[in-house]
């Protein structure tokens, strides 16, 4: 689950982490009070949604020599004038598609005096199976640029959970930000700080881009990208509230409900499968054949009727979708069960585009005359290969 960037710094705060002061806004009409509050000289304004590139981010019908979604303002009335600018507009950005996302909040903080602007994240390494650090002298906004052109400059280690962060991590830290002195002390600490709320908070990734030296030599987060472990979501009652369910794909809303396995893609061959193994390897198989899945969907192994159902209006809500693949393999999960919930899907949405079925394992035969006597047009297939042909050329015409 992410968070946007002012709830990332009320975390860290919470935590003992140096942020600066803000507010957050839901309207133009409390930018003036919130700027009075902070009290200037120079204010940030912020556009509060899940993509990265803000800074550099263009606003939909905005004029070519536009600010970006991050703005720096010098008076109130400046404040003022570009929370009128960008709240309820849609900001494209590198991490957004072409429509972008609208920026329904805003983030107004006390601009910072940098002296120098660094990275810093903690994510979990899948590889090692520990939490690891990846931090570079490079930070701000062209980071990615960093890691593809010079790799040596990111260095990343990793700690050893049976440890926890130790002072020689600490050292490692303020060597890899080049920080001497009393800087070295402060990266050690915040180190520390940031890998024990790490875990507390059952974090999959912290990201402070930048990390910045202030001109007095303090290290602060100017940033804030927050990222949750779902699964442990039952534990942070108080994380669960900071879900923003408008910065998420609707369909994968829908499927959470219905306890479905949901990840909207940009192909237009829809997918329903149950085993994530399985669900992978239809997607290969249609990209094997020339064409694009339109999503990853794993029902499961015991979804019912009901779940079936939801999947299916799912898949047809997606605009993109111009045909659909049913591949299901019956072990606990049985085929009649399936193909009941298709043919009730199909009579109660309507379908409007091909739709092949494979299905394989328990009851197959049962669920096969199921499709064979509802009077749909659906094409039956035999196997995975063959039902990826069928789905292709059914869809290319």
């Amino acid at each position: 689950m992410n968070i946007h960037e002012y709830q990332g710094k009320a975390v860290l705060k919470s935590i003992g982490a140096p942020v600066s002061e803000g507010v957050a806004i839901f309207n133009a009409s409390e930018a003036k009070a919130a700027a009075e509050k902070l009290g200037g000289p120079l204010w940030v304004v912020k556009s509060q949604i899940h993509a990265g590139g803000r800074g550099k981010g263009k606003f939909i019908g905005a004029p070519a020599e536009a600010k970006g979604g991050v703005r720096l303002a010098f008076s109130v009335e400046d404040v003022v004038k570009n929370a009128e600018e960008m709240l309820g507009k849609y900001l494209v950005t590198e991490q957004t598609s072409d429509e972008g996302k609208q920026v329904n909040r805003l983030y107004i903080e006390h601009g910072s005096d940098i002296d120098r602007e660094l990275y810093l994240s903690i994510i979990i390494n899948r590889d090692t199976s520990r939490v690891s650090f990846i931090v570079s002298t490079e930070g701000g906004m062209d980071i990615e640029a960093v890691a593809h052109d010079t790799p040596e400059k990111v260095i990343n280690f990793d700690i050893d959970p049976a440890t926890g962060f130790m002072p020689h991590h600490g050292r490692a830290l303020a060597k890899a930000l080049d920080l001497k002195g009393d800087l070295a002390k402060q990266a050690n600490k915040l180190g520390r700080t940031l890998y024990d709320g790490f875990l507390a908070k059952d974090m999959s990734m912290l990201e402070i881009n930048p990390l910045i030296v202030t001109e007095d030599q303090r290290l602060h987060c100017l940033d804030a990208k927050i990222s949750f472990d779902e699964n442990a979501l039952y534990r942070h009652k108080d994380i669960q509230e900071l879900r923003d369910i408008t910065e998420e794909d609707p369909k994968e809303t829908e499927a959470k409900k219905f306890d479905l396995s949901y990840v909207a893609l940009d192909g237009n061959i829809g997918c329903m499968v149950n085993g994530a193994g399985l669900a992978m390897s239809t997607m290969d198989i249609i990209k094997l054949y020339g064409a694009e899945p339109a999503n990853f969907l794993d029902v499961g192994g015991g979804a019912t009727k009901e779940n079936i159902v939801a999947a299916f209006k799912i898949l047809t809500s997606d605009a993109k979708v111009e045909g659909i693949l049913i591949n299901i393999f019956g072990g606990i999960m049985k085929c009649d069960v399936i193909a009941q919930g298709a043919v009730d899907a199909v009579k109660e949405v309507g379908l409007e585009v091909p739709l092949v079925v494979r299905l394989e394992g328990t009851n197959v035969e049962a669920g096969k005359e199921i499709i064979r006597n509802s009077g749909l047009n659906v094409i039956a297939a035999d196997d995975l290969d063959d039902a990826a042909q069928k789905i292709v050329k059914a869809v290319q015409g």
